[in-house]
């Protein structure tokens, strides 16, 4: 469980302080949330959630829910003839309770807290040691950006209500009673008026504001538990009207547990090495918590989270950067220590990458807290280093003493990567004398276009000579290149650098692209923005499409976060009547094209054609149906939830059979059959 902080438990109207107004925020909502798009309205749900997360983290709090339901319930309280939100989302918790008592200002705390930017118990130490919202922005930019907001903070037995538009109060903070809270709150009202203290806050997203006012299920949820695994013994609860469901998240392991779940579809390679330390500024008495886990596993690849404060950077920083510093002091000491590298073997910090799985957590004062940007990807206080790297140090290196066979473990996982980037280094180079990776010589098979300009150019990646022959005079030569691959690709879930240069298929692929591999990659030289696998609409072609995805994924996946890389749509059935042709991409459409025939002459002699394959069509028909850019459908792959990609591409491509077979039966009843 959580050790309590020493910050004062008062929390009055005296520690909030205001330092500038409102109207920015509806003027520029990007420069505070990011975007107006999906992320930047789950970034509203994010703001309130942590904001009774942080009284989690103060020690005040052990209890939250969120709720999801329709706007419906709470039409009656919106005025005018505006265009109506879709959802209202509400978060109970059981924390202390936002103040209520007059403010320096003459207004309530309240109203202060939920309409001033920059305001908030956030900036004073005495309040909170650590928090995860906007600097005191969040609960005002997300008020200043819903259609309507309420709050009511249980103290004293008593209920204090506000209600916003825009920003804007509609009435003075007063006391109601429980019914007019159930009427004003719904169904979260049912755990708020069980609780001693704590605040209800819902909102809904202005849609004048947002592309979309529908959130995500998947998100919401997985927002809950990234929470729950970074706070030990939080308990988080989410109903979700819409889609019927409600689930509860509560893990005793805290990050231990988390690092276990990433690795659930991996082979640990020792148990989990978990430390929670303080590090202290003599001079500055500025106080930081860290906690880290660690555990390898039998993978190649690398998963690392990182956090501050619950705020999840993606892209590191400080903290990131001081764990690295001190796993590598370590893991060197230990091995030079205990003779395990051979005669003038070394790693270098990439090797200790691989099958490392570890996350890091740190706790600081929130006016200490020094960001990139806005958005947080990145945390750039160097106390932070310090501290991550001496906490890491000294207990990782305490651990390996303690559990030799660990550190052995460790430093045998360590060399092997060492000496698979040797190789690699040896066979990349070998090629690079050739002229081959450096794009001096193209590949023979490659069918290139004759435009030279990244951006209007793209590949289409096929498999089989049949296919390649017709995608190729389908193709419009300008724009488009043809890459035929033979036969099935190899698998690269589990294959090193090695490996893939001498498998000639993707050593061709990678000259094409000419833009390198892994570390060498340089996204400037891509010589197509466009990368398009392009095969059979059937099983064997869902299979080579999902090994061309393992690859990029795996080996290129700045390519995926470029937006570069698309999957190709053919159709399913050509539908021939009379003299007419028309294409179906599914089964409803099928149905409704025949049936529409049908209604126009029930007695129509209906020719249905089922395509196999890409080969079965002449150029002509290829190119109206899958290739012309004014008519094609294309798939854009992206990642929203790396952790969750990376797991199912570790099931379905590695090499343990149980994972692979327990997802097939769990899934078996989604799938289309094509027999």
């Amino acid at each position: 469980m959580r050790a309590k902080s020493t910050v004062s438990h008062s929390y009055q109207a005296a520690e909030i302080k205001v330092l500038k107004g409102l109207e920015p925020v509806r003027k520029r909502p990007g420069m505070f949330i990011g975007s107006t798009d999906s992320k930047g309205l789950h970034h509203l749900a994010k703001e309130i959630l942590d904001n009774a997360v942080d009284e989690a983290i103060a020690g005040y709090g052990s209890r939250i829910q969120l709720v999801r339901q329709s706007v419906a319930p709470i039409h009656h309280q919106l005025s005018g003839k505006d265009r109506l939100g879709e959802e209202v989302i509400t978060v109970v918790d059981n924390g202390r309770g936002i103040p209520v008592d007059i403010h320096e200002s003459g207004k309530s705390a309240l109203e202060v807290v939920m309409t001033t930017l920059h305001s908030g118990g956030k900036f004073e130490e005495t309040a909170y040691q650590a928090s995860g919202g906007l600097h005191g922005v969040g609960s005002a930019a997300v008020n200043a950006l819903s259609q309507l907001a309420m709050v009511a903070v249980k103290r004293d037995g008593k209920y204090h209500y506000q209600a916003y538009n825009r920003g804007a109060p509609q009435r003075e903070v007063a006391v109601i009673d429980q019914q007019q809270l159930e009427q004003l709150f719904g169904v979260a009202a049912d755990r708020f008026v069980k609780l001693g203290t704590g605040t209800i806050v819902s909102f809904v997203p202005d849609p004048s504001i947002f592309s979309t006012t529908s959130f995500s299920h998947k998100q919401l949820s997985q927002v809950l538990k990234d929470r729950a695994y970074l706070l030990a013994g939080l308990y988080l609860e989410y109903i979700d009207q819409i889609e019927n469901a409600t689930k509860h998240y509560y893990f005793e392991g805290g990050i231990k547990s988390l690092v276990e779940h990433l690795n659930m579809h991996r082979k640990p390679l020792h148990q989990v090495f978990y430390t929670e330390g303080t590090w202290r500024d003599t001079e500055s008495k500025l106080q930081i918590g860290v906690e880290t886990a660690i555990q390898y596993s039998d993978a190649y690849s690398e998963q690392v989270e990182s956090y501050v404060n619950v705020i999840r950077t993606p892209d590191g920083g400080a903290h990131l950067n001081g764990f690295r510093m001190a796993l590598g002091k370590v893991l060197r000491d230990y091995a030079v220590k205990n003779n395990l590298l051979k005669d003038k073997e070394s790693f270098v910090a990439d090797d200790l990458k691989e099958g490392l799985t570890a996350v890091i957590f740190v706790k600081m004062p929130a006016n200490d807290l020094q960001f990139e940007s806005q958005t947080k990807a990145r945390l750039n206080n160097s106390e932070a280093q310090s501290a991550v790297y001496q906490v890491v140090k000294d207990n990782l290196a305490t651990f390996l003493e303690e559990h030799p066979k660990v550190g052995k473990t460790i430093i045998e996982k360590v060399m092997l990567a060492a000496r698979a980037r040797l190789a690699a280094r040896a066979a990349k180079d070998a090629v690079i004398r050739k002229g081959a990776l450096e794009g001096s010589t193209l590949p023979g098979k490659l069918a290139d276009c004759q435009s030279r300009s990244p951006a209007e150019s793209e590949i289409f990646l096929v498999e089989g000579d049949s296919a390649g022959g017709s995608a190729k005079n389908a193709r419009d030569r300008r724009f488009q290149a043809i890459f035929p691959l033979r036969g099935k690709i190899l698998n690269t879930e589990r294959a090193r650098l090695d490996r893939i240069i001498a498998f000639e298929e993707l050593k061709n692929l990678v000259v094409a692209l000419g833009a390198g591999i892994e570390e060498t990659y340089d996204s400037q030289k891509l010589r197509y923005h466009r990368i398009i696998l392009m095969n059979d609409a059937d099983v064997d072609g869902e299979h080579i499409t999902t090994l061309g995805l393992t690859f990029f994924f795996r080996h290129l996946p700045d390519i995926i976060e470029g937006g570069y890389l698309y999957i190709a749509v053919p159709p399913l059935y050509k539908i021939t009547h009379k003299n007419d042709a028309q294409y179906a991409y599914t089964e409803p459409e099928l149905k409704q094209m025949t049936g529409d025939i049908k209604k126009k002459n029930p007695q129509a002699n209906i020719g249905i054609q089922r395509y196999k394959g890409l080969g079965e069509m002449n150029p002509d028909q290829l190119w109206e149906t899958t290739m012309d850019p004014n008519v094609r459908i294309l798939k854009k792959v992206t990642v929203a939830d790396a952790q969750k990609a990376d797991q199912t591409f570790s099931t379905l491509m590695g090499d343990d059979v149980l994972p692979r077979k327990k997802f097939i039966q769990s899934h078996a009843k989604l799938a289309e059959l094509d027999v």
